[in-house]
């Protein structure tokens, strides 16, 4: 430690401040039955893509479908409900737009998860 000169500390105080956490993302789509014809589209994980607002996602997604899409707050965290079976265009919007890698997208098909294919 004393032979360390002034130059040696600066590089390891500026090393130790650039670290980058990496976000594990996983988004899980999902299709609920409502009623008999009627269908509900759920978009979990969202929350974990970085940059990305998510009532501005459940614009865009409401834009895109010409229906109604909210954000809820549950236990496993915050889900995007967009009404109506869109989960194969809701996949290819995300990953398109938003730049996802199609390796993180996956569905939720009678509880087995599915990767996304292009």
């Amino acid at each position: 430690m004393k032979n360390m000169s002034v130059s040696d500390k600066k590089k390891r105080r500026g090393a130790g401040a650039k670290k980058v956490n990496k976000v594990d993302t996983r988004i899980v789509i999902q299709k609920i039955a409502r009623n008999r014809k009627k269908a509900v589209t759920i978009v979990v994980g969202l929350d974990t893509v970085p940059g990305l607002k998510l009532k501005e996602a459940a614009k865009d997604f409401s834009k895109r479908f010409a229906g109604s899409s909210s954000v809820k707050d549950t236990a496993q965290g915050k889900e995007i409900v967009i009404q109506g079976d869109h989960c194969d265009d809701c996949a290819a919007m995300i990953v398109s737009k938003y730049k996802v890698s199609a390796d993180c997208v996956y569905f939720d098909k009678d509880g087995e998860f599915v990767p996304f294919a292009d």
